[in-house]
């Protein structure tokens, strides 16, 4: 196994989390393989700053910063990246533990020195203290989990997962960091695809690079109540949609939609078959999963229609910032790099 020296990246916005950062960090602090390094990005909270500071102030290998970009995840992603020593940076969402092998199983990825990204296995834990019966597997990424269809074991993929995923160092010199302008904000934007973009330039400026998820890398993400509703699965469908039209707008339709084609022509199809067996069986919620599938892709592709649209217009625009690892590419949303 290699020993590439990882450091870990939250980001975190806001004081309603308080219990889930602390759980975050404890559960980073306890890895079989430990980090050398555990950094706090604060996006735009001076209050959370200070908080986390006084909390961490004297625990080591912890670091509270503040979001030196904008507003949003990429930028807080791309302050952790400059402010890391790791050769791997890990990103754990502010809402998850991860299990003790996590950062183990990663390092163990990195051994092929070919391999750029390694991503992990994100199960849900519902507030409410199960699945609704509505909700099917296959929608899992609405709430940021790993969905039904993805390949189970260590497998070469297009793209990881932001909330459970590990880049070398050397990524961010090729590529460039995390597009503002999409990806989250806080609570007041679900955009999404940020790490889609970024894993495709990535493998257009490295062609022999290797990007994998191990699902033995596993974390647990916490589902408020508030998102196991119809309303907000609608929501960030439809936001799924916005995101991935701004992806091909910068990276081609034929890379940005490549892997979700096949999900739509075959995941998705077998999950309303099983949706609309179950319903024959009287199982619960099989009519409601089949339905839920059907909207959600509906709901995903008018979101994608309607962010083609804006984007032709020229409302798009997002930046690729350098990362402080001898970067300084900006995009539009012609694609093109400006030095």
């Amino acid at each position: 196994m290699s020993d590439p020296g990882i450091s870990v990246v939250i980001c975190v916005y806001t004081e309603d989390r308080w219990e889930d950062i602390l759980a975050a960090v404890a559960s980073v602090r306890a890895q079989s393989y430990p980090p050398l390094e555990t950094l706090l990005v604060v996006d735009h909270n001076p209050v959370l700053l200070e908080r986390l500071t006084t909390q961490y102030e004297r625990a080591a290998h912890v670091r509270v910063l503040a979001n030196a970009g904008p507003r949003g995840l990429s930028a807080g992603r791309n302050t952790g990246i400059a402010s890391s020593h790791g050769e791997v940076i890990a990103f754990l969402d502010d809402d998850a533990v991860a299990e003790r092998d996590w950062l183990l199983r990663f390092a163990e990825g990195y051994a092929d020195p070919r391999v750029m990204a390694v991503g992990g296995r994100t199960l849900p834990v519902w507030a409410s203290g199960r699945r609704p019966h509505w909700f099917p597997e296959e929608f899992d990424w609405v709430v940021g989990c790993t969905y039904r269809g993805l390949p189970p074991g260590r497998v070469r993929v297009r793209n990881v997962l932001g909330g459970n995923a590990s880049f070398r160092r050397t990524a961010f010199d090729a590529a460039g960091g995390f597009a503002t302008g999409i990806g989250r904000d806080g609570d007041r934007r679900p955009l999404g695809c940020e790490e889609t973009e970024l894993c495709i330039r990535l493998t257009r400026a490295r062609p022999d690079a290797v990007l994998l998820i191990d699902d033995r890398a596993v974390i647990h993400h916490r589902v408020p109540r508030a998102r196991e509703h119809f309303g907000y699965f609608r929501t960030r469908a439809w936001a799924e949609g916005l995101s991935k039209a701004l992806v091909t707008r910068s990276v081609g339709a034929a890379g940005g939609l490549e892997s979700e084609r096949r999900y739509a022509a075959r995941v998705l199809p077998a999950g309303i078959a099983r949706g609309l067996r179950d319903a024959l069986l009287a199982r619960p919620g099989g009519a409601g999963r089949a339905g839920a599938i059907v909207a959600g892709l509906l709901t995903a592709a008018g979101g994608y229609v309607v962010g083609s649209v804006r984007a032709r217009r020229g409302g798009a625009a997002f930046a690729v910032a350098g990362t402080g690892t001898g970067t300084g590419l900006v995009a539009g949303t012609d694609g093109r790099r400006h030095g």
